[in-house]
């Protein structure tokens, strides 16, 4: 943000006619839109359009370098980071697969119970790990599992070709000549044969229905997974990069807000997440068969209960495969329960948090997260012996930590952290070069639109420019807008911002959407038209509970209903800033 000792230099720029602000935000505007088209278009790699501000900034005279390259290593980063070292943690042990295994023994094994446990699970490991981490991780133990329940689809198909062959045969049979003395038993047998072809037709059309029925909760399953990962994300800030560029950009535009914090948003987050899911389940459950509305006393078919009862021992065996559970395991899940309660419980705000007890301004979230995961790094794998101490003649072996540097190096996906630092070095060229304030001064036709229906148009605009284009290049690119038009209208910039941020994470209508989409449809057992009628219900679902938590709980959360301290100074330097490049302009047509 541009500070009172900036605007007097800016003043006097402006005074002397100088076109340089103008120039600056024109050289400011290319590369965003050049950066706009290369995410969307992938043109390069994302990660290296990332890295673009740290060459043009420079060059075209917006920033400085050593404004620019500071962004790629904010505190944000770092507390992204902590998540996805501890993401690495958890799969090296094989926690989440514990996890995933016990709650679906918990659910049961009726395919509504299956896809609710699945969502559950899913969501609940992409509130910490990555959304694409969570459907790959999830996608292998639904596959064995739908195995275990279609296990007949092969040998039905092989039993209908049996039945044709030898109804075949039969009219064949038919076609040869029978001698006089066996009429009479081959009338008795043309009886016979018709009642067995009646028999056969409904066992085939019963095979049929079976055949429908798996191939639908088939596609239940597969689809469950990813839109369950990208509602998970947004439960919790580390879940998902949008949620992160949201809190980095809001200390670049607003230092001094200080409402949003691991403990705030996962208290609005959260029961969002919850809800969304339920309604989701529901929806995916009675459009593929898992909830049948008109069928609620039918007695189960003997093959479904068969399936049912072998899905159950897959996920026993699956379990006991595992064996009992480990030190490391037992370990790794103590450390993760501490990383989420400091991180919520640093300063949730209803109450004073353990933060208060150190200087003001010190600690943050990602203090927080790097503390927990450095232990990591040194804690051992193995139950220590005390023995060791006192048994002179011990030999001094080399004990494994809980997580070395090298799996850390291998799993972690580093481009996501550049990913990051390109979204805060645009939005502090935006900040700096006056861009945004320009782009607040062309906003006039919508500061007559009433809050509650710009909440509902942004989010509806977000989910589906994000259909098509990277959810964080998405919000990188919305989120200076939203910011400078709440602004123009006068209300908490987070009332804007908040929506515009998790409607990134709406995206289910199409496979390119998201990563964990694409994984999802790779399995070649969904169409597009699968997840577009699927997706189109979730997307409208969505929009309308983020608009419902934006206007109840998340009002007396964020303090929406008023408009903040740290946004009236914003908008006061804004104001003075409009007014000088206005006077900018004026002078250049007057020269005209």
């Amino acid at each position: 943000m541009l500070g009172m000792g900036e605007l007097p230099a800016l003043r006097k720029r402006c005074d002397t006619g100088a076109p340089d602000l103008l120039i600056s935000e024109g050289r400011c505007l290319y590369v965003i839109l050049l950066m706009a088209l290369y995410w969307c278009t992938e043109a390069l790699p994302l990660a290296v359009t990332a890295l673009l501000p740290i060459v043009l900034f420079p060059f075209l005279g917006i920033l400085p370098s050593n404004k620019v390259c500071p962004q790629y290593f904010l505190d944000t980063n770092f507390l992204f980071l902590s998540g996805l070292i501890m993401a690495s943690a958890i799969e090296e042990w094989n926690l989440h697969r514990r996890i995933a295994l016990r709650v679906l023994m918990l659910v049961g094994v009726q395919p509504a119970r299956l896809i609710l446990g699945m969502m559950l699970t899913t969501s609940f490991l992409s509130m910490w790990l990555s959304n694409t981490a969570s459907t790959a991780m999830m996608l292998p133990i639904a596959n064995a599992i739908l195995k275990s329940l279609f296990g007949e689809k092969d040998t039905s198909k092989d039993m209908n070709r049996e039945n044709e062959e030898n109804q075949a045969s039969l009219q064949q049979n038919k076609l040869y000549t029978v001698p006089t003395e066996m009429q009479f038993l081959a009338s008795t047998e043309d009886k016979d044969l018709t009642e067995e072809k009646e028999v056969a037709s409904d066992a085939l059309s019963d095979l049929k229905k079976e055949e429908e029925y798996k191939t639908n909760i088939w596609k239940g399953f597969l689809i469950s997974i990813p839109y369950a990962a990208s509602i998970g994300g947004t439960a919790t800030l580390t879940g998902t990069a949008p949620n992160l560029i949201l809190l980095g950009q809001l200390k670049s535009y607003f230092p001094e807000c200080d409402v949003v914090n691991f403990g705030s948003w996962f208290m609005f987050a959260f029961p969002l997440m919850l809800i969304f899911l339920l309604l989701g389940w529901l929806w995916i459950s009675i459009l593929y068969g898992g909830i049948n509305l008109r069928g609620w006393r039918t007695k189960k078919s003997n093959i479904r209960v068969d399936a049912e009862a072998r899905a159950r021992e897959v996920i026993k065996e699956d379990y006991r495969k595992l064996g009992p559970t480990k030190f490391a395991e037992q370990a790794i899940f103590f450390f993760f329960c501490m990383f989420a309660i400091m991180l919520f419980s640093r300063d949730p705000k209803f109450i004073p948090g353990w933060a208060s007890l150190f200087a003001p301004g010190f600690i943050s979230d990602a203090v927080t997260g790097i503390t927990i995961v450095i232990i990591l790094f040194f804690f051992p794998s193995q139950k220590p012996s005390f023995k060791w101490w006192f048994d002179l003649k011990a030999p001094n072996t080399e004990t494994q930590p809980l997580l070395t540097w090298r799996k850390a190096q291998e799993t972690v996906p580093w481009n996501i952290i550049l990913l990051l630092g390109g979204g805060f070095a645009m939005a502090k060229g935006c900040e700096e070069s006056g861009l945004s304030v320009w782009i607040g001064g062309r906003l006039h036709p919508l500061e007559g639109v009433p809050p509650p229906v710009a909440v509902i148009l942004i989010t509806i605009v977000i989910a589906l420019f994000t259909e098509f284009a990277s959810n964080t290049a998405t919000i990188i690119i919305f989120l200076p807008v939203l910011a400078e038009l709440a602004i123009r209208l006068k209300v908490n910039p987070l009332y804007l911002m908040i929506p515009g941020t998790i409607g990134c994470s709406y995206a289910f209508m199409l496979p390119v959407s998201t990563p964990p989409n694409s994984i999802a449809f790779s399995s070649g057992h969904l169409m597009v038209k699968d997840m577009a009628r699927t997706g189109l219900l979730m997307n409208l679902m969505g929009v309308l509970l983020l608009s419902l938590a934006m206007n109840t709980w998340a009002k007396s959360i964020f303090q929406l209903g008023t408009f903040p301290a740290w946004a009236n100074i914003h908008a006061e330097n804004a104001t003075s800033l409009l007014t000088a490049v206005e006077n900018v302009t004026l002078s250049a047509l007057n020269k005209i």
